[in-house]
């Protein structure tokens, strides 16, 4: 096949993943292609994903909890705060701009990658022909081949939902009216962080989900407690729903209807707007994959091996592409590992049992190995411990006891299997909990561990001193 352009490494894709991937191809002396459309440069994470997300709900929070502070010593006036959405979303516009440029295109720039605008498709063992774009109709063709692709928000198959308007995670990014009050459907990170931002900056939200607990994946105490924390916000929660039509129109003839049946009843939920956060896809469709023999699963993620080679040894694939966990720091050392293994043989892996999530709602969540359940499965037995914040003296002085801290440990050797967590703070004290993990930590070793005090992260600790002692009845500074 006549092509236009040869390089070392060809990557499908412009994310975490492609950008972890011609990092290390530079370090290899590699010479690096992307083709990227879509998104623009950066993926997901950047343009509408961790970052701005991350930064509306840093905006909400701070409209939201100063009038709510628990402390008697600070009031505020009624009339206060003003939001306005219009501006939050021009912030955000302008800092995802200047991530890109700094963190993206000038990287790019600095390995010397050559950037394709155009949908790719793999037409021939390692030739990626651009089709649409500006740099259509070219052809290019690597050594070896990195599939990052990513991924994009996954729209239940409700029925009537192809003839009513909705948002998901990408589309509220570009509104520029914040709706008076809109129904979620789906109760995962997405659907829970969004709902928090609406709510925080003044809409009526209602969440709607199939499973019997918000944040079916994790451990139940955290959506459990985190349900408990959005009610109380005043955020409507409902559980073991199963919607079975959306319409246009509610009570005002405006708006959206939701039809579903809730714990066995019928109920009808009405607002201005809908939001569906029922999960995401990897973005494998009409890619070429099957022309080069690549294999996908029935989700539509390429089946890997555990050094991200597909079953044509010429292409790799990393990221939300191959499926759970779609996260954008595991994509970046994919990525890595990808290129490693293709260009030096290193057997690179990932032990995806030590990789944390962090759900960035107020209070956060935060959660890494094996959960209380998974334990149970495994060996027919559990050694854990909880301790709430609430005993913490951090969330003592500060007022905010909301949350706990639960510490899974082999019932033989003490090591830590497993710590799930929700409260303020969770995503920075995650990381001494996956260290843990990772190594293979004793609580002993935990325990023996100077902490700061107080700070939140002590609460890790006590649950550790939990397996040890009554710490009801141990004062603030016991080792």
């Amino acid at each position: 096949m006549a092509t236009d352009h040869s390089y070392d490494l060809v990557v499908l894709g412009g994310g975490a993943a492609a950008f972890a991937a011609i990092t290390e191809a530079d370090r290899r002396n590699l010479s690096t292609a992307m083709v990227n459309t879509g998104l623009p440069l950066g993926g997901t994470c950047v343009n509408v994903g961790c970052v701005p997300s991350k930064h509306l709900l840093a905006v909400g929070k701070t409209a939201y909890e100063p009038p709510h502070n628990p402390f008697d010593a600070v009031a505020y006036d009624d009339t206060q705060p003003r939001t306005d959405w219009s501006v939050a979303i021009d912030e955000k516009d302008g800092i995802v701009a200047s991530l890109r440029e700094q963190n993206y295109v000038d990287v790019a720039d600095h390995f010397g990658t050559d950037t394709y605008e155009g949908y790719g498709r793999v037409v021939d063992d390692t030739a990626i022909q651009v089709v649409g774009g500006e740099d259509a109709g070219t052809t290019i063709m690597g050594e070896k081949v990195l599939v990052a692709t990513g991924s994009s928000p996954h729209i239940a198959p409700i029925d009537g939902i192809e003839t009513v308007s909705y948002e998901t995670s990408e589309t509220i990014l570009e509104r520029r009216n914040l709706p008076e009050s809109i129904v979620m459907i789906g109760g995962g990170y997405v659907a829970l962080e969004w709902g928090q931002i609406l709510h925080h900056m003044g809409a009526d939200v209602t969440i709607l989900q199939r499973s019997s607990r918000v944040l079916s994946e994790m451990a139940g105490q955290l959506g459990r407690e985190l349900q408990r924390c959005f009610e109380a916000e005043g955020i409507t929660v409902e559980t073991d729903v199963d919607v079975r039509r959306v319409s246009e129109g509610g009570e005002t003839g405006n708006g959206v209807t939701v039809e579903a049946i809730v714990a066995g009843d019928s109920q009808t939920f009405t607002a201005d707007d809908l939001f569906v956060a029922t999960g995401v896809s990897p973005n494998t469709d009409d890619i070429g994959l099957d022309e080069v023999g690549v294999e996908t699963d029935n989700t539509g993620a390429i089946v890997v091996d555990d050094e991200f080679q597909t079953v044509n040894p010429d292409v790799y694939a990393a990221g939300d592409c191959i499926g759970e966990p779609m996260l954008e720091t595991v994509a970046a050392k994919e990525g890595n590992h990808a290129v490693r293994n293709a260009f030096g043989d290193e057997s690179a892996t990932i032990d995806y049992h030590a990789v944390p999530k962090v759900v960035f709602t107020s209070p956060e969540v935060a959660a890494v190995g094996m959960t209380e359940l998974d334990y149970m499965d495994e060996h027919d037995t559990c050694t854990c411990r909880t301790v709430e914040m609430e005993d913490i003296p951090k969330a003592k002085a500060v007022e905010d006891t909301r949350g706990l801290v639960q510490v899974v440990k082999h019932h033989e050797t003490d090591e830590i299997v497993g710590v799930h967590m929700a409260g303020p703070r969770a995503g920075d004290m995650i990381p001494e909990a996956t260290l843990a993990v990772k190594f293979g930590l004793t609580v002993d070793d935990i325990i023996d561990t100077i902490h700061p005090f107080p700070a939140f992260s002590e609460a890790f600790k006590h649950a550790c001193q939990a397996f040890r002692r009554d710490t009801s009845k141990m004062s603030c500074c016991v080792e």
